[in-house]
């Protein structure tokens, strides 16, 4: 994981030193993502900077990756899982200049359309390649998002992409975020979608089943396969189902080097948890519940009040966004990179998707039915990469760990989503422990967490680090911001207003590092209920009333369902 940043469609007249200094300096504002190494190359049409974290081959793979006859120049952000796999098929010889993960894309790019290229990798990316030869470039996202990317034009109409919008905030007037699961071919000067799925319809999964062994199997090799490392590592762990599984499965092959097929002992052996919480936080007890089970060397760090409100303009500043939910749980997690960091540890495994595939918010069990639970789960995927996705990443990269997530690894995305939502919907009709959300998920597992883990109730991130934590948001804002300046909140900030005073406060903190028109756009709006999307507060009346993105929220749900 690290950062790029590259400026496109340069020509003659162009001064070169001039436009060099100038993207050393632009790619030096997200040189958190990569303390290791910095790599520039320019040519006549091109300029590609590279900020290192070097998780694979360490002492090689500085980048941006060059084949052999230098034509090709590579700068990626991104991790290819299946990398060993694809050299294997690859249908003509290409000599590897590095023991790189990513260099695999050079190669594929020889004997390959984008789509087919992009379709066949199991992992999370960000790129840019040049071909010097063509004078054409590839640009590209991962499916789901994992790994920002955002672009734009500078005033003289040269292209420019970079891993985060500081970056690009103050050089390109239309700076926007380059969606997930697309390219960009300026061969074709054409924008395209490359990640489609059959199971985004219902029509195509509904009467599908999937067994819980085949469920549990696919997650398992999801996991072992983004142990992938030649650095420390660890696992993120609130206490709850999801960094459970994760934590637990991580536990099973932790001994073993994935790198060469399990044959040899890890390099890290011991798997070493981490979890953060105000002081009596449900997620600290949780979790040191979890990590007593499973046997990881546990970490549980306690943060203040007063430390994450000193940190709110930080947080912001690095995560990019001003959605209320997304500064809430970032805020602890913000806190916990930098303690992993001062421990020595690069790359964390984490919890984020599970509620997007299987209906782990609370909001649905009012899901009306088998259709429309798939729809809001399709509609919540979509949107993950201004989330959770965004959080998890800009969060740990902003002190250089690189968070993976192995919930949203493609081949356990089309496992897990063919199965008919029918099996994913709260059945209240049979109570107990299949009237509590992702049953299906939890049944599968049923071994391999105590049950108070197994089973306990879903607490989002920004609740479980401690209930004081929202409130004392809440409390901070209605002090610095006045009952006038929130009604005229459409006056000063048009796009998406502020509804509540949190939001107006954490909008202002935005603006002072964003401002503008185009920076404010790149945050989605609409009202949400306990993380919903806008489409799913109509499923019940009371939703529009308490409309809030904690959980608590409807925190009664679960009494309501007995």
């Amino acid at each position: 994981m690290c950062s790029i940043f590259g400026i496109f469609g340069l020509q003659s007249g162009d001064d070169l030193r001039t436009l060099r200094r100038q993207a050393l300096e632009l790619s030096q504002r997200q040189r958190h993502r990569g303390p290791d190494w910095s790599g520039v190359y320019i040519d006549d049409g091109a300029i590609l900077v590279h900020e290192r974290l070097a998780i694979v081959d360490p002492a090689g793979g500085s980048q941006p990756l060059r084949s052999a006859d230098g034509e090709l120049v590579l700068a990626v952000n991104g991790e290819i899982y299946n990398h060993r796999e694809l050299k294997k098929e690859l249908a003509q010889p290409y000599a590897f200049q590095t023991g790189s993960d990513c260099e695999v894309i050079n190669a594929l790019y020889r004997e390959d359309t984008p789509d087919s290229l992009l379709n066949r990798l199991n992992g999370i990316f960000a790129f840019a390649l040049w071909d010097a030869a063509k004078q054409r470039f590839l640009i590209a996202r991962d499916p789901m998002g994992v790994c920002p990317l955002y672009w734009g034009h500078d005033r003289e109409g040269r292209l420019c992409v970079a891993s985060e919008m500081k970056a690009l905030a103050n050089l390109c007037a239309d700076v926007s975020q380059f969606p997930p699961g697309h390219y960009y071919d300026s061969a074709t000067r054409e924008l395209t979608q490359y990640y489609q799925k059959p199971w985004r319809d219902y029509a195509a999964v509904q009467g599908v089943e999937v067994s819980k062994q085949e469920l549990r199997e696919a997650f398992e090799r999801a996991v072992h396969r983004q142990l992938m490392t030649d650095v420390p590592y660890g696992v993120l762990l609130s206490g709850g189902l999801d960094s459970s599984l994760v934590a637990a499965v991580a536990a099973r092959f932790a001994r073993k080097r994935v790198e060469d097929d399990d044959t040899s002992e890890a390099w890290w052996p011991r798997l070493h948890s981490f979890a953060i919480g105000l002081k009596g936080s449900p997620d600290l007890a949780a979790a040191a519940i979890a990590a007593e089970s499973l046997g990881t060397v546990h970490h549980g760090f306690e943060y203040t009040f007063e430390e994450g409100l000193d940190a709110l303009p930080e947080v912001i500043r690095h995560i990019e966004t001003y959605d209320v939910t997304t500064i809430r749980a970032s805020t602890p997690m913000y806190l916990l990179a930098r303690r992993i960091k001062a421990m020595g540890v690069k790359m964390v495994l984490s919890g984020e998707g599970s509620d997007e595939i299987f209906g782990g918010y609370l909001y649905f069990h009012k899901a009306p039915n088998a259709r429309e639970f798939h729809e809001e789960l399709v509609r919540k995927l979509d949107a993950l990469h201004n989330y959770d996705c965004l959080r998890a990443n800009k969060s740990m990269m902003a002190w250089g760990v690189e968070p993976r997530v192995p919930f949203l690894d493609v081949e356990f995305l089309d496992v897990a989503m063919k199965m008919d939502a029918q099996e994913k919907m709260i059945d209240k009709s049979r109570g107990g422990k299949r009237a509590i959300e992702k049953a299906v998920l939890r049944e599968a597992f049923e071994d391999y967490l105590p049950d108070s883990i197994l089973w306990r109730q879903k607490e989002q991130f920004s609740d479980g680090v401690g209930y004081g934590w929202i409130d004392g948001l809440k409390a901070h804002a209605e002090a610095h911001v006045s009952d006038r300046e929130l009604a005229a909140a459409d006056k000063r900030f048009p796009i998406n207003p502020p509804l509540t005073k949190e939001a107006y406060y954490y909008r202002s903190l935005f603006e002072q590092f964003y401002p503008g028109q185009a920076c404010a756009e790149t945050v989605p709006g609409g009202k949400s209920i306990a993380c919903s999307s806008p489409t799913a507060i109509a499923w019940d009346a009371s939703f529009a009333a308490a409309a809030d993105p904690s959980g608590r929220a409807i925190a009664g749900v679960h009494n309501a369902a007995l």
